[in-house]
């Protein structure tokens, strides 16, 4: 199927819902191939280094006052996986959805979705791998993510409940968006755009495509 058509195709499979803010579910948006991508990206694991892991992402990328916890002397150590043109070759079908992204068709029917401008955006798309311990806090995104997506890759048949969770303006939680495999969520940044996920049972693995349109530089540039 070419990109067009798988595009159009996935029009008929997102659902709007309003509450606690708008936001949109996609269901069936990657490949075969592109879950397979996902799944088999190597991504290191902090608890396998020794280091005093408080359960978020905030150690990738080697922030000081982990690095102090690896053996290697402090050097910084990968724990997410971004999709760039140096490494695109190990992830030829991940380099296809990032081109339908930034192709204009795309990212103007979104525009229009999310009522925001796209035209001088770029992709940034990033591998996930989440591991026992793991959480994170309500927080709303930063306003340079112009669109912030989560796509939900489950080889393990890990649960349902491990899905993002959703909060009103009074950190109330309404709703967790289903952990289900090849199933998502999409939305615009926003002052009441509270999410993040409750510490939860991993049994093995929460893998996850992170799929933002942001205005700061990266490797994607939309047409």
């Amino acid at each position: 199927m070419c990109i067009r058509d798988r595009f159009n195709s996935l029009k008929t499979r997102l659902e709007t819902y309003e509450k606690p803010f708008k936001h949109w579910a996609i269901n069936q948006p990657l490949t075969e191939k592109a879950i397979k991508e996902v799944c088999n990206a190597e991504i290191a694991n902090p608890i396998n280094d020794g280091l005093n892991y408080d359960g978020t992402r905030a150690i990738d990328g080697g922030e000081g006052k982990y690095r102090e916890g690896i053996k290697s002397g402090g050097k910084a150590k990968k724990y997410r996986c971004f999709v760039t043109k140096e490494n695109s070759k190990n992830f030829p079908e991940l380099t296809n959805f990032i081109n339908e992204l930034c192709s204009k068709d795309v990212h103007e029917y979104i525009a229009k979705l999310i009522k925001k401008d796209l035209s001088n955006s770029f992709v940034r798309v990033e591998v996930i791998c989440d591991r026992t311990g793991f959480w994170l806090k309500p927080h709303c995104d930063i306003k340079e993510k112009l669109l912030s997506s989560l796509i939900f890759v489950n080889p393990f048949n890990e649960s349902e409940n491990l899905g993002t969770d959703f909060y009103d303006e009074k950190l109330n939680k309404v709703k967790t968006v289903p952990y289900r495999n090849n199933y998502g969520y999409f939305f615009t940044s926003g002052p009441n755009t509270w999410h993040g996920m409750e510490k939860k049972e991993i049994k093995k693995e929460r893998r996850c495509l992170q799929v933002n349109y942001v205005t700061f530089p990266t490797d994607w540039k939309v047409e």
